[in-house]
């Protein structure tokens, strides 16, 4: 008789100082599954991330996370409710078309010239500055000046639209009080932006992607909600993840120093591998959560319909069964699979996938070129968190 949810083992208790990798290290060690007190269950493989993410038998979190929060109304609800990463079937299909062929590859490698620019005028100037706090200097702005550059924001309201941004995205976890309402404030005044964006490009049509945007769902099937949602919805995923992202694998790069002599010999060479490697070795990603929709039995344990699943990409991406000597920094490594396990799967894989990748890859280029010896100053940031996206400490450079 398969066991049921209640007889999986709990998470260990937390040990003071532990690194999450070390906490989720302990957790996969008692078992291929583990749950938590409110009953969710976490697996550790990427076998069952490849399982979890098969649309046949699983589905995307809605609103239930809202819901859980007690949340039923506001602007952060709204973003919800209307974008496309929290949606299924024929809904996620309508929402995330539109989107599709403004991010196809060939078009967003086309930018490539414009985020070196962009990255040349962010990073010499740092040389000789002394310390420097990173995200401040080049982790943030980046990303922000890239999306806001795509929707078309104008360059004079990036250091406002970041601010909003990061803040915003801590209301997509269950958090406090106080988070809620600061996140709800910057998620409205994001809302009202971009109205006022979608507002002036009907107005004034361009040769942009929220020109195009607007010209494929006229019409259709989304309401008003959905359609500055959509735009919503790459503002925030295609910020705060490379800003984290990006420190990380930086920070990574120079507590290996030999590696990181290997992207400023070459970076034209090192930079992309070195870019896998930081997603790899510590995600900006905590875990992909599904429902299932139906019964499924897994390792001796049968799921029922509803059941909530979390994968760790903690674990998966440090699979042995994957990697060689996962728990290594390795840029030189070959056994990546094809397709990047950080960006998701099936229909939901994350759309922006092609531009975090050359935002990742030029900064490289472009910190190995012009401040070949920097370092650390100070302690190495830390990514905290195991569901979501992953909170990143500050991080300070000798230039």
């Amino acid at each position: 008789m398969p066991l049921k949810i209640r007889d999986i083992p709990q998470f260990p208790e937390y040990i003071q100082g532990q690194t999450d990798h070390q906490f989720m290290a302990n957790a996969r060690a008692q078992g291929p599954f583990a749950r938590d007190r409110f009953g969710i269950v976490s697996a550790f493989s990427m076998a069952h991330l490849n399982l979890i993410m098969d649309d046949r038998w699983t589905r995307q979190v809605e609103l239930e996370t809202m819901r859980a929060a007690g949340v039923a109304s506001g602007p952060m609800f709204d973003f919800v409710r209307g974008v496309m990463l929290f949606a299924n079937d024929e809904t996620h299909r309508h929402r995330r078309g539109p989107l599709v062929r403004s991010f196809a590859h060939k078009l967003i490698a086309e930018l490539r010239p414009e985020v070196a620019r962009r990255t040349e005028a962010l990073v010499p100037p740092l040389a000789g500055a002394g310390s420097v706090d990173f995200l401040t200097a080049l982790a943030g702005p980046l990303p922000a000046q890239m999306i806001a550059a795509i929707v078309g924001a104008p360059d004079k309201d990036i250091p406002f639209f970041a601010d909003h941004v990061y803040s915003a995205i801590r209301g997509l976890s269950l958090c406090s009080d106080e988070v809620r309402i600061a996140s709800d404030h910057d998620m409205g005044w994001l809302q009202d932006y971009v109205d006022r964006l979608i507002a002036r490009r009907r107005d004034h049509p361009e040769e942009d992607l929220l020109t195009g945007f607007l010209d494929r769902v006229r019409g259709g099937p989304l309401d008003e909600n959905e359609v500055r949602a959509q735009i919503l919805g790459l503002i925030v995923a295609g910020s705060d993840t490379t800003r984290g992202a990006l420190t990380a694998t930086v920070s990574q790069l120079l507590q290996h120093p030999e590696q990181w002599a290997m992207v400023v010999e070459d970076p034209e060479t090192w930079a992309a591998p070195a870019v896998a490697e930081g997603l790899r070795f510590d995600p900006v990603i905590g875990a992909l959560v599904r429902f299932t929709t139906e019964p499924r039995e897994i390792e001796g344990v049968l799921f029922p319909p509803q059941s909530l699943i979390a994968v760790s990409m903690l674990t998966a991406l440090r699979d042995p069964a994957v990697y060689a000597d996962p728990d290594r920094f390795d840029i030189t490594r070959t056994d990546h699979p094809r397709l990047h396990p950080v960006f998701g799967g099936g229909p939901h894989r994350c759309l922006g996938e092609a531009l975090a990748r050359i935002e990742l890859e030029e900064a490289l280029k472009s910190l190995a070129r012009h401040l070949p010896h920097m370092a650390l100053d100070g302690p190495p940031p830390v990514l905290r968190g195991y569901g979501a996206v992953r909170a990143v400490s500050q991080m300070h450079i000798r230039c």
